[in-house]
């Protein structure tokens, strides 16, 4: 018998500190998300500041069965009218291939698009990521295009996919 994952997002708690501590402290954990070591005292800098909910950017935790499994994050691009948003998904390695990932983007999406003008939601990943993009098209995310040596990791340049979400796209 074949049993669905619940998802929901959340707001960050206390609690939610030591899983991010160690998204920034072990190499790996984060997948192609890495982008190597940070300050560990940072997440709760960053929490006491404005609990991960600032007017430009975020996040929020992704349950999966009542189980904190990684969290989603948006960030404003561009201003005044051209403004947006970009979006990301850290999932904990447990967590991935289950079909949390695009059921929390999905959630992540509608929230957005509810709580803001923003006309766009943009998401990006490594053209390697297999399960990224189909996820971000199971989400209703088109291929927008490829950014060549847009981003520095693992010692060299690598290619970015760039995804797109409109207003009103199903």
């Amino acid at each position: 018998m074949v049993t669905k994952t619940w998802v929901r997002l959340r707001p960050v708690v206390e609690g939610d500190l030591a899983m991010f501590r160690r998204f920034v402290t072990e190499p790996g954990l984060a997948g192609a998300a890495w982008t190597g070591y940070h300050d560990p005292s940072g997440p709760a800098r960053r929490f006491a500041d404005d609990g991960y909910l600032g007017a430009d950017d975020g996040r929020l935790m992704v349950e999966a069965d009542e189980t904190a499994a990684g969290f989603v994050s948006w960030e404003a691009v561009g201003a005044g009218l051209s403004r947006y948003w970009s979006i990301g998904i850290v999932l904990l390695p447990e967590w991935r291939g289950r079909g949390v990932g695009w059921r929390a983007q999905t959630l992540l999406c509608d929230h957005l698009f509810a709580t803001s003008p923003a006309p766009r939601i943009e998401a990006r990943t490594q053209p390697e990521n297999i399960a990224e993009q189909k996820a971000l098209e199971k989400v209703g995310f088109l291929s927008e295009g490829i950014l060549r040596s847009a981003d520095f990791r693992d010692g060299t340049w690598r290619d970015v996919l760039v995804y797109g979400k409109l207003r009103g796209d199903r």
